[in-house]
């Protein structure tokens, strides 16, 4: 799955580690999911989308 979430989270200038603590996962998942390494669970995916108050696919897309 690709994904914006570094492109979201420089818009707001916050680190990976603020991103994570705001929605309650580490760092490291973060990178996971911005390098494409990890898909989120849905709720993390709502999570995010509600943070950066956007819709999920604007920060999700799928590959197929």
């Amino acid at each position: 799955m690709d994904n914006n979430l570094r492109v979201k989270r420089a818009e707001e200038e916050i680190t990976q580690q603020e991103l994570a603590a705001a929605v309650d996962v580490s760092r490291q998942t973060i990178y996971a999911i911005e390098k494409s390494k990890y898909n989120p669970s849905l709720e993390l995916a709502f999570k995010l989308a509600r943070y950066f108050d956007c819709a999920i696919e604007d920060i999700f897309e799928p590959n197929f």
